[in-house]
């Protein structure tokens, strides 16, 4: 079987997750798993100290529970994303809540993914490998900009822009627009939108996509400015000047 853990030689720095978990058993079962696999683990067993720990070391990763004491899961992930230097840390939410609303709900706050409980170690350890090679991705150099209708991604500074106009994404949604940019105009599935966006070896739900593009397009269109993301019924999306076929 092949072995996925973290590199943990010489020179490998082990990526530090923060569990945010106000359940003891589950906090101790995740910190003996995650160690297993060679990761660093701190812990936090409320929304305010979570906050606090991140503010004094950020983590390379954030596993956080929906229902916590003093600040809930989905109050410190929106806290996460307001700040500059945590815009674009990875968050998995795990929640005890089954609605397929409140998946959305989670996504929708600013969670890169989320995983209900209760969940299979295997599956938990999977998606956050998957994250964490998307996330170290993201921050190695890429040379050039891309551009399109007043779209400007500054690939080294990684900042983008339209008309001038700074934006801020997350994560997830600097991605997505980074491989719309690259193919402009051409219509991409949900599928294959995960495929190139999320990853191949992770199952992800395609209604996810929606709930990214709703982000993104929040994100890049300021009121009275053209939808630069075009939606066609039962096919997918585009970056594109058309407007929404559907």
């Amino acid at each position: 079987m092949p072995d996925h853990r973290p590199a943990t030689g010489p020179g490998a720095a082990r990526p530090t997750i923060l569990v945010v978990e106000d359940e003891a058993p589950l906090l101790t079962l995740l910190r003996y798993n995650l160690e297993k696999q060679g990761f660093r683990v701190e812990e936090a067993a409320d929304g305010q100290e979570a906050l606090l720990r991140i503010a004094e070391a950020r983590p390379d990763l954030v596993l956080l529970d929906w229902m916590l004491p003093t600040l809930s899961g989905l109050e410190v992930c929106r806290q996460i994303r307001r700040r500059p230097d945590t815009r674009d840390l990875p968050v998995i939410m795990l929640t005890a809540r089954t609605e397929s609303q409140d998946a959305v709900r989670a996504l929708d706050t600013g969670a890169d993914d989320h995983i209900g409980k209760p969940f299979v170690m295997e599956a938990l350890l999977a998606r956050i490998r998957a994250l964490l090679r998307r996330a170290a991705a993201s921050a190695a150099p890429r040379q050039g900009t891309l551009a399109f209708a007043g779209l400007v991604m500054d690939q080294d500074a990684r900042r983008v822009a339209r008309n001038g106009r700074p934006l801020h994404l997350g994560p997830t949604e600097y991605r997505l627009l980074e491989f719309l940019l690259r193919h402009p105009r051409r219509v991409f599935s949900r599928e294959q939108l995960l495929d190139a966006v999320w990853g191949r070896d992770i199952h992800v739900e395609p209604r996810t996509v929606d709930v990214h593009i709703r982000r993104l397009r929040r994100a890049i269109n300021a009121p009275g400015e053209p939808d630069l993301i075009r939606t066609v019924r039962s096919a997918g999306y585009a970056l594109d000047t058309e407007a929404a076929v559907g």
